[in-house]
């Protein structure tokens, strides 16, 4: 680990904690953009940087600091029906710095869509669970509602990465 990396991964916890803010409350899952800055994450920081970046934000949400959708925080969270998706962020970003490392566009876009098929199945297994709700309610209401939205922001991560990627040496093999 250096400086560079700590840094970076420090400013993505920072992010997805902001983007986080940027919410459509509806319920049970408020609509947010952190979709957008765990695929940003993973894909800027590679799998080991994202995967601590996207820690780091779970870990300051757990001990009570407001980093999460609609200025909440605490275990209470993470163990609530919303906490799957939470807690698939870390594997998410992995997945998409995995694929990332392997670099090209269309590796980067694999990892984003594999990352997010990720939050979706750990958060609709959580809100399953915690709701008593069946396989099918769950898919509908933790899943639907946000599928074409969530990958129109998987399109402008894209395209941000691959912005940063031409412009810029900060991100390459971070």
């Amino acid at each position: 680990m250096n400086t560079k990396n700590l840094v970076l991964s420090s400013l993505f916890a920072a992010i997805t904690a902001i983007t986080s803010q940027i919410t459509i409350p509806i319920q049970p899952v408020p609509i947010t953009f952190q979709v957008l800055a765990v695929a940003l994450a993973g894909a800027l920081l590679g799998k080991k940087y994202g995967f601590i970046s996207q820690i780091v934000f779970l870990l300051l949400g757990a001990i009570g600091i407001p980093v999460f959708a609609e200025f909440k925080g605490g275990l209470n969270i993470i163990a609530g029906p919303t906490g799957g998706y939470l807690l698939a962020y870390p594997l998410a970003a992995y997945i998409t710095g995995y694929f990332s490392e392997k670099e090209g566009i269309v590796n980067i876009s694999i990892g984003m869509i594999l990352g997010l098929i990720i939050i979706y199945i750990l958060g609709m297994l959580q809100l399953k669970f915690i709701l008593n709700l069946s396989l099918q309610k769950a898919f509908m209401v933790g899943v639907a509602p946000f599928l074409i939205l969530d990958l129109i922001k998987l399109i402008i991560a894209s395209f941000i990465v691959n912005t940063i990627l031409k412009r810029s040496n900060v991100f390459q093999k971070a």
